[in-house]
């Protein structure tokens, strides 16, 4: 990963309160499909279908890390996961429960860290996500380490962020941010964006298969998303603790 990245406070949480920041002041905003959040309600039918077609979310204990408002986590639920949740945002949370609630899902959010909460649940998730978060926190390697304890032997772990190229510097700042407005400007820092190779290497050293890879991609002019073969700019990634390795 990234300089920037390498290094871990001891004594500090590893969550970025300016981070936090850029999304809590607008939790009141997160379901709004039109709102700052759009992107997001634009992309998640494709995370769910693409995560759901490899791991069979019906009746697996999933864990969503970096949760935000609970957009992924209630989709998980609906199609018939038992959904923990977490996040370092406690605003986040309060909307998460209260949609939950109106929606008629049972969804366990926690306001707490991956670190925290490996802690006392080492492989008990059949499968973790952990969806566009990795690029906000000061020590990504720290969250890995702790993800990958969370799931149990023969399951999932699926991670997303932004690769660091200057084709994502291009269209995730550039032109995301201060060109089409899609999100917030400020939202994403360049140095925080993470290689396929570097996070990918990250899992392997923990007995970890990357078992499948695909690129999210926005076209302008139909205004829709799509997953495509490159992974030069937003991407998802697929892997799979061994059965019999320890993470």
């Amino acid at each position: 990963m990234s300089p920037q990245t390498q290094s871990r406070s001891q004594t500090h949480a590893n969550v970025d309160s300016a981070e936090i920041h850029k999304f809590t002041h607008r939790a009141r905003e997160w379901w709004d499909p039109s709102g700052p959040f759009a992107t997001l309600h634009a992309i998640n039918p494709l995370r769910l279908e693409w995560i759901d077609a490899q791991a069979d979310l019906t009746g697996k204990k999933v864990l969503d890390v970096g949760c935000g408002a609970g957009i992924l986590s209630e989709a998980m639920a609906v199609r018939g996961a038992h959904v923990t949740a977490l996040d370092a945002g406690a605003e986040h949370l309060e909307v998460a429960r209260e949609h939950a609630h109106e929606a008629g899902l049972e969804i366990h959010y926690l306001h707490t860290t991956a670190e925290a909460h490996a802690e006392h649940h080492a492989g008990d998730y059949d499968v973790v996500t952990c969806l566009e978060m990795l690029e906000h926190v000061p020590d990504p390697e720290a969250v890995i380490d702790a993800l990958v304890k969370l799931v149990r032997p023969g399951g999932w772990l699926f991670l997303s962020t932004i690769n660091r190229t200057p084709r994502a510097f291009a269209e995730a700042i550039v032109g995301a941010e201060y060109l089409l407005n899609m999100l917030p400007a400020g939202t994403h820092e360049y140095g925080r964006f993470i290689r396929p190779s570097e996070l990918g290497a990250a899992l392997r050293r923990h007995g970890f298969e990357v078992t499948a890879m695909t690129g999210l991609t926005y076209s302008p002019l139909s205004g829709r998303y799509r997953l495509v073969g490159r992974t030069d700019v937003n991407y998802l990634m697929a892997s799979r603790r061994g059965d019999d390795t320890t993470a």
